[in-house]
């Protein structure tokens, strides 16, 4: 296999690739800085995924979606990342946590209802799974739903919910009856609220907040699948979200690569390039190795990932390994620019801020090498 046909398997998805980098460059590019530090989504931009398509990459087109694979959401996630990684968040709460997911465990009458106005943008959307005691340890939460006639009344409280302040509908994981359960809640069912926005460190441009639920009546046609469904709706998208988490840590590698390059080849001391020094050498050749390693690895378990592909152990291997790289290249991209990259003057210091989520958010680190364990001991020690 060549390097192209795992990057970009068919012309449809170098097509893709091209639109997407080209958007980056006209349109996300310039709004960068601003919403960052604004601390909010650009929701007329995000509506323009929509006008692209891309709201519904992964969903059928006979359902108004694209009808692409894992390998163009990590295309989509690779190239928004190179510019504004905090945009790209809100993207993939969206078009991942949401839509994905949302399609995957819905119903014709669900779809209907909900998917033309989450597709072209006009409702924002995420998903809600952490609680304020609760994060990696899913099973532990305490928000309850219980069936009241026509409805569902839903209690209790999710935290650090991307898209939170701007977003319109939300799935939401509860149990009934001790059992995990999916749901879509909508801002204006009774008893829903939302926090102030949380601020952040990094990822800025995509802000979350609290998800409030106090004696929330849901209707009953908001039930994703059956009770106790949850876990398994929730099992099956985080593959693709922990591989396109992955994603924007090789676009923020491959950025800092190149600013660093640049920066390397123009900036003279001692009347030499820094280039021509062993150090600034040393920075550049391990980002870049490491950076082409981590995309081999992305691409390649894309093509293993799907809604009847399950691959666990590659998406938590692709996240393990390219969420620190797209941290340690945008550290080292800083180290060679030196006082200009502490600045703001230059997207190094936003994108080092943005790259540390990736080490948490999608499970942490410690997560994936706990699954994995996990996985490769089934596997050999049969």
């Amino acid at each position: 296999m060549t390097s192209d046909s795992l990057y970009n398997p068919t012309d449809e998805h170098r097509m893709l690739r091209e639109m997407v980098a080209d958007f980056t460059r006209q349109e996300v590019e310039p709004q960068a800085e601003e919403y960052d530090t604004r601390e909010c989504l650009n929701v007329p931009l995000f509506r323009k995924l929509g006008e692209l398509g891309l709201l519904g990459v992964t969903v059928p087109m006979e359902d108004g979606g694209a009808g692409m694979d894992a390998t163009a959401a990590v295309i989509v996630h690779h190239e928004l990342s190179k510019s504004d990684p905090g945009f790209c968040l809100a993207y993939l709460a969206h078009a991942m946590l949401f839509v994905n997911n949302f399609y995957n465990c819905s119903d014709a009458e669900q779809r209907a209802r909900y998917l033309p106005r989450v597709l072209s943008g006009e409702w924002v959307a995420g998903m809600a799974m952490t609680e304020p005691g609760y994060g990696t340890d899913v099973l532990g939460m305490t928000t309850t739903a219980v069936r009241d006639g026509a409805h569902w009344v839903i209690n209790g409280t999710k935290t650090y919910i991307t898209n939170g302040p701007e977003g319109f509908c939300f799935l939401i994981y509860a149990k009934v009856d001790g059992r995990v359960t999916s749901f879509v809640v909508d801002r204006d069912c009774p008893g829903f609220s939302t926090s102030n926005h949380i601020p952040k460190m990094g990822m800025r441009a995509s802000s979350m907040s609290e998800l409030i639920f106090e004696d929330c009546r849901v209707p009953v046609g908001n039930l994703l699948g059956e009770p106790g469904g949850g876990l398994i709706h929730m099992m099956r998208n985080l593959e693709i979200e922990r591989l396109t988490l992955a994603a924007m840590s090789l676009g923020i590698a491959d950025r800092c690569l190149e600013l660093m390059v640049n920066h390397a080849a123009e900036r003279v001391a001692f009347g030499n390039p820094i280039n021509r020094f062993g150090q600034i050498q040393r920075y550049i050749g391990e980002s870049y190795a490491k950076t082409e390693a981590a995309r081999a690895l992305v691409y390649a378990v894309a093509l293993d990932v799907g809604p009847a592909k399950h691959n666990r152990l590659g998406s938590d291997a692709a996240k393990l390994f390219a969420a620190p790289v797209g941290k340690e290249v945008a550290d080292n991209a800083m180290q060679v620019m030196g006082g200009q990259g502490y600045c703001r003057e230059y997207p190094v210091e936003r994108l080092l801020r943005d790259a540390k989520l990736l080490e948490i958010g999608g499970g942490t680190l410690e997560s994936h090498q706990k699954n994995i364990t996990k996985d490769l001991t089934r596997a050999m020690t049969r």
